[in-house]
């Protein structure tokens, strides 16, 4: 397994794992259950970890891929950018969690609001989240880019116009 296979191995789970653990917590706040509290914590605890580990196996995936053809820079970049972003995010998510759960242990009427904002910064986190997962898609699948259509048209009349 290369660089390359091991980030797409490990870089989805922080982006699935986000989402359950919003929708996890929701649950958990809603029903006023510690235990399905606690298993989104868990569940931003291992997100932040596998961000971690996302971000250390993308750039040896960068490198295998950067010189392939109609793979360019830009996009790496723009896509690495945003996992920046996006790991911050998710380490942000992972230690409030551990805040939680530190609170939850001492009886603590703080870890209430500690949860609501756990859950605000994983809801406003979503759009970094779709972000990196789309730029991170665009990399190896071209037809999923905007420019698409545009580089459909662009082969069609350079293949033409050779014939």
């Amino acid at each position: 397994m290369n660089e390359a296979h091991l980030h797409m191995v490990v870089n989805h789970f922080p982006i699935i794992g986000t989402i359950l653990a919003i929708g996890i917590l929701i649950a958990g706040l809603l029903s006023k259950n510690r235990s399905i509290i606690n298993t989104s914590y868990v569940l931003f605890v291992i997100g932040a970890i596998f961000g971690i580990l996302s971000m250390n196996t993308g750039e040896g995936a960068e490198e295998l891929v950067e010189d392939m053809p109609g793979i360019g820079w830009k996009i790496i970049h723009e896509h690495e950018e945003l996992a920046e972003k996006m790991a911050l995010l998710l380490d942000i998510l992972g230690v409030l969690s551990l805040v939680g759960f530190y609170l939850q242990y001492k009886k603590n009427a703080k870890e209430k609001l500690v949860s609501y904002i756990i859950l605000l910064i994983g809801i406003a986190s979503l759009f970094v989240i779709q972000k990196v997962g789309a730029s991170g898609g665009e990399i190896r699948h071209t037809e999923i880019r905007k420019d698409f259509s545009n580089t459909i048209i662009e082969k069609e009349a350079s293949d033409h116009e050779e014939k």
